[in-house]
């Protein structure tokens, strides 16, 4: 997405429309290099802390994790909270008085295998009957995604998708179509996406010797609540630091002291593979 012709500032209708439309939006070159190359540190350096604790890393399926961070623990934080695109893409879609509910990341590793198509929550009311987003997800990823990586695979306009049975993981009658519409990211360096996390999706199998490490950063309309399935916490000094841009779209604990984060937002659903048959593998 570019900007718009009007003060530098990003286009409301291009965001809605790519939101409402296919459900995902992107910015290219949003950060530089370098920034991006702090923030793989920073992810490496927590993925080993919280793979050495018990409980510190959700299994997403066979070498694939998800964590959730104490955000002054990434250096990035600010720059990525602050970023224009950031800020204008939340402020379209969620509204003046969003809030920042969840930051963390996936690493599919070497081996990972395909995901079931699923949306990430059970579509709320306020988009089931009155068609509006209320959530965001951003993810920006540390490496330049190639095809032997585990691609993320998104089906567009799947946001608005209505079916029975498990309201995250559509029945597998229903694959043919998630697998016709589907598009493939290969994001590189620097670049950020935006999108709502109700859009169906999987990660594909990584047939590659390296990991693929992303930031996932949640935020919400006042009245989402997916808040509650995060534990978005933030030391008294550190939050106090923060400008006041980033600190009032928060949604979090201020501590005195930094505690474990205790992961609760397990997807029964992802602890298992899909063969690249289609069938469920452990």
């Amino acid at each position: 997405m570019d900007k718009g012709s009007t003060g530098g500032q990003y286009e409301v209708a291009d965001i809605m429309r790519g939101l409402y439309g296919d459900g995902i939006i992107a910015c290219r070159g949003a950060f530089a290099p370098a920034l991006i190359a702090e923030l793989r540190a920073d992810i490496d350096r927590l993925f080993e802390e919280a793979l050495a604790r018990k409980g510190g890393a959700l299994n997403r399926g066979p070498n694939r994790f998800y964590v959730e961070v104490h955000p002054e623990r990434l250096r990035s934080f600010v720059a990525i909270a602050s970023h224009p695109w950031v800020m204008a893409v939340c402020s379209a879609v969620l509204g003046p008085d969003y809030r920042i509910v969840e930051v963390g990341f996936d690493v599919p590793g070497p081996g990972a295998m395909h995901q079931p198509w699923h949306r990430d929550f059970a579509s709320p009311p306020e988009t089931v009957q009155g068609r509006r987003l209320s959530s965001l997800a951003f993810n920006i990823t540390t490496v330049d995604v190639t095809e032997e990586m585990g691609p993320f695979e998104i089906a567009p306009g799947t946001q608005w998708d209505l079916y029975e049975g498990d309201p995250m993981f559509p029945d597998k009658s229903l694959w043919p179509r998630y697998e016709a519409l589907a598009q493939r990211k290969l994001p590189k360096v620097g670049d950020i996406s935006a999108r709502s996390a109700l859009t169906i999706h999987r990660g594909t199998a990584n047939r590659s010797n390296v990991s693929r490490p992303v930031l996932v950063v949640g935020a919400d309309a006042p009245d989402a609540t997916n808040a509650i399935k995060h534990d978005l916490q933030m030391s008294r000094a550190y939050f106090e630091s923060l400008p006041e841009e980033v600190r009032r779209h928060l949604n979090c604990r201020v501590v005195e002291q930094l505690e474990p984060i205790h992961q609760a937002h397990t997807i029964a659903g992802l602890t298992t593979g899909v063969s690249m048959g289609g069938e469920y593998a452990g």
